[in-house]
């Protein structure tokens, strides 16, 4: 073999080596990495709530306020994608009632007994020797992964059993990665509503169970090299969640501990199946080729946010409207017998807030917002807010509705008990169990309370009139948990039926000037329930059907 083709056939067999055997890149010094799930935890939740163990972990290391969930916003595709780095395209798990037999859509790539590739498969794979624990208060988790692939797993009925089972898991085996669920945050949202009092102070209770994760830790002798993430599956809005909002797919995230920089916001876009791979990269394992998800570099210690990322035009702050979003019912309010008020406030007093009151988009030129003002009619308020560098915020909308008194208007509403339905019954042949008067399309809550058999399964039926006007093209909307309808002229214009989280459907007809008989049917199937009604024509914005234009007759 001659000079040249020796160094060549040492260049090819170099090539081949380091091509076959590639090192993988890993901080150093964790020694173990502990997940803590809250389910249900929304970001704004976390923000408002008295969370003292929670805050000194973000102080201490970094917070991703925006994490971006998997669709639909519900537990079973979010645990998997957080578990496996991959979305539901790739695991397969696409519904909260998935099962490993019954799946329709079967993962890209499986083990030998079906399972999509986790992150305790991986470590397995790549460490057998580790010790690895799954301890768990919503008993649905254990079925989103092969358990052969854990040391120790198991589950508990409340989450404080179910926290003093994992630290004292901790304390005992000092495991390399264990993971923690906590299932009441998600019960509180569903029972009392998101951003309710109760919600909050479910909250204040998971966080004083952080603090007793990090005593074990303490404990155990693990607390300065480990590595700690903290995150949830989703967030939620009014009772329910599973739709499209920003406040069901955005989630924090918080990483603290070895490794991890100090009062750190990163940059990078990060999203649920994110967080697989970042515990794989903390611990210098090689994730499969299948998973999809990215280590949150930038949020350890000697690296830097990703060359390649694009954050595009820079999101601000967007302003609050008072009345706020609160549990089932949009910003804004009806007034009876007196004039809307309506004041705004944002986080960042550097920025300016612009409103428009016809529901046009808020630009530089629109009026600025310096103190509360009154509102005489019925109105659709948005705002943004701008800084000096021409960057704004998303839009904030708010649906004032103003009536006057002693007019006929609203819609009758009668109540069904409910069966566990699937899709809306046909109400005509059920018995009527109550019945009152509702100016809009809404869901009476307090009412319901002395109505409701155990499930929450109910149906309801909305009937009255709508004035029309302007002749022209109408759009109509429904956003409802569970199902809903909405008829105009006894025609079926919007179908947005079956068991679902809260989605909007639409759909259009053409309407004269008068009245016009309006209908809406719901049916609630269990758990968390919502319904609003949208409208918007010619010279209207989309808006809440307001009370102002409903009426119980036609004369």
């Amino acid at each position: 073999m001659n000079f040249i083709r020796r160094l060549a056939f040492l260049y090819i067999a170099g090539l081949a080596t380091s091509c076959s055997s590639p090192k993988i890149e890993a901080p150093s010094g964790i020694k173990h990495v502990v997940l803590i799930g809250i389910d249900g935890l929304s970001t704004d939740g976390l923000m408002k709530a008295n969370t003292p163990f929670m805050d000194s972990l973000i102080g201490a290391g970094v917070i991703v306020r925006n994490v971006r969930t998997v669709l639909p916003s519900v537990s079973s595709p979010n645990w998997a994608s957080m578990i496996t780095g991959s979305g539901p395209e790739q695991h397969g798990v696409t519904t909260n009632d998935w099962t490993l037999d019954e799946a329709m859509l079967k993962p890209v790539v499986q083990d030998n007994d079906g399972y999509y590739p986790s992150i305790f498969h991986v470590i397995r794979e790549q460490l057998p020797e580790a010790e690895i624990g799954s301890v768990y208060n919503w008993k649905g988790f254990g079925r989103l992964y092969n358990k052969k692939d854990v040391s120790y797993d198991d589950t508990f009925s409340s989450p404080d059993t179910t926290t003093t089972a994992f630290v004292e898991y901790m304390v005992r085996k000092k495991p390399l990665f264990a993971f923690i669920h906590l299932d009441h945050v998600d019960e509180a949202g569903h029972h009392y509503g998101h951003g309710s009092t109760e919600y909050f102070s479910s909250i204040m209770h998971a966080d004083s169970l952080v603090g007793q994760v990090m005593q074990g830790l303490r404990v155990a002798g693990m607390e300065k090299n480990t590595l700690i993430l903290l995150t949830s599956d989703h967030g939620g809005i009014g009772y329910g969640h599973g739709g499209e909002t920003k406040e069901e797919t955005t989630v924090p995230l918080i990483l603290c501990g070895k490794g991890i920089k100090q009062a750190y916001q990163p940059q990078q876009q990060v999203y649920t199946y994110d967080v697989a791979a970042t515990i794989a990269f903390a611990l210098g394992v090689e994730p499969p080729y299948s998973w999809i998800g990215r280590p949150v570099k930038a949020a350890f210690s000697g690296y830097g946010e990703p060359i390649n990322g694009w954050e595009g035009k820079k999101v601000l702050t967007a302003p609050v409207i008072h009345p706020e979003r609160k549990l089932y019912q949009q910003a804004g309010a009806l007034f009876i017998d007196k004039p809307a008020e309506v004041k705004m406030d944002i986080t960042d007093t550097t920025l300016a807030i612009r409103y428009t009151l016809d529901g046009s988009a808020p630009n530089t030129n629109s009026p600025r917002y310096t103190e509360p003002f009154l509102l005489d009619s019925t109105s659709v308020v948005k705002a943004r807010s701008f800084d000096i560098n021409g960057n704004e915020s998303p839009i904030t909308e708010a649906y004032f509705r103003v009536l006057s008194s002693g007019q006929p208007n609203g819609v009758y509403v009668s109540y069904y008990r409910g069966n566990k339905w699937k899709q809306l019954p046909l109400f005509s042949k059920l018995k009527e169990e109550a019945n009152w008067r509702s100016f809009e399309f809404q869901i009476d809550s307090e009412k319901l309370t002395s109505l409701l058999s155990s499930g929450n399964s109910f149906g309801l039926q909305y009937s009255g009139y709508l004035r029309i006007d302007t002749a022209g093209e109408y759009t109509f909307y429904t956003q409802s948990d569970d199902g809903s309808k909405l008829y105009i002229d006894e025609k079926e214009v919007v179908d947005n039926d079956g068991g679902h989280g809260v989605i909007e459907r639409a759909g259009s007809i053409h309407l004269s000037v008068g009245m016009h008989p309006i209908q809406v049917l719901y049916f609630n199937e269990g758990g968390g329930y919502w319904l609003d009604a949208f409208y918007k024509g010619p010279g209207l914005a989309k808006q809440l059907i307001p009370a102002n234009k409903l009426f119980l007759k036609r004369n």
